[in-house]
This record gives structure tokens, sequence and C-alpha cells, in this order.
């Protein structure tokens, strides 16, 4: 990848600390239309279902996530994106509201582990240069850190599912 690139690309991204209320918006949204057609194919491949059934799905996500942005960008509530977004899925998903019946059938057609895993993947690839000399700096601690939270996650993993498969009889 060129340097050119990999700069605009760096710019493009949210930076740590960035406030939500100064973003491109215009962006962000282009970003998430790539965001969008990745998880349309990570969709099909991990569930077979064709990529203009889960379409709706996709654009009602993409409509909602940009919203949250915009929301975050102009509302002068100290509120990341994140947030924003979450809420107004919640509420276009609240039984009361009308039409969340159809959202949420067009959505099922979107198998979310599948749109997690690519967006997982590029998050473990993406390491910064400032990244790398915070590993530098720890060492072999670091790694020593790294397997302790492995270690931990997995077993809680475990003993959550087996108390949860207890209680269901399985």
């Amino acid at each position: 990848m060129s340097t050119a690139h990999t700069t605009s690309m760096e710019n493009a991204m949210p930076q740590h600390g960035e406030d939500e209320r100064k973003v491109n918006v215009a962006r962000y949204a282009g970003l998430l239309l790539v965001a969008c057609a990745v998880g349309l194919i990570s969709n099909w491949v991990g569930t077979g279902t064709s990529p203009l059934t889960a379409l709706p799905g996709m654009v009602i996500l993409y409509l909602l996530s940009v919203a949250g942005i915009v929301m975050a960008r102009f509302i002068p509530l100290s509120l990341p994106g994140v947030a924003w977004t979450s809420l107004l899925a919640i509420l276009v998903t609240m039984p009361a509201i009308p039409g969340s019946a159809w959202v949420l059938a067009q959505v099922e057609a979107l198998n979310f582990l599948a749109l997690a895993t690519p967006a997982l993947a590029y998050g473990g690839l993406a390491l910064t240069k400032g990244e790398f000399d915070i590993a530098r700096r720890s060492g072999w601690k670091i790694v020593v850190v790294a397997i302790c939270v492995m270690f931990g996650t997995y077993i809680g993993s475990v003993i959550i599912a087996d108390i949860s498969l207890r209680l269901t009889g399985m």
C-alpha cells in the first residue's frame, strides 16, 4: 500500500480522542458504504443469503449509522455516534413504533456474526506505529498480560456457557 493511500486512510479514520462534533460526515458515510459492501459479501459467503435479499436490511443499518453520526455531529449533547446509533436502532425496533416489524424482518436477513468478522479482522490488522511503539516499550510484560486476559476471558465464557446450559437443561 502506498504511503499516500495510507496517509489518506489514516486521515479518514477516527483518531483517539477526536471530537465527534467535528468529524466529516460525508467521509464517514463513504467509509460506511465500503463497510456495508464488505458486510453484504461476508453475509453472502457466511450464510448463503443473496446480497439482494440482505440489501434492504443493510440499507437500514447504513441509514441508522449515518443518522447516528449526524446526530453526534450536530446535537449539542456529548454522546458518541455509536450511542446515538444504538438509541436510534432501539427506537426503530420497539414494538410500539409503526413499521418496527418490517424493520426487524428486513434486518433478519443479516447474520451479525458474518458482519462483525471483517470488522474485527480489520481491527486486528490495523495496528498503528504508536501501538507498535507501546508494545516495544512494554516488552515481555504485555505478552503475559495478553495471555492472562485471553485465558480469563475464555474461562469466564466457559463458566457462563456451562451455567446457562445447566439452567436450560441441555
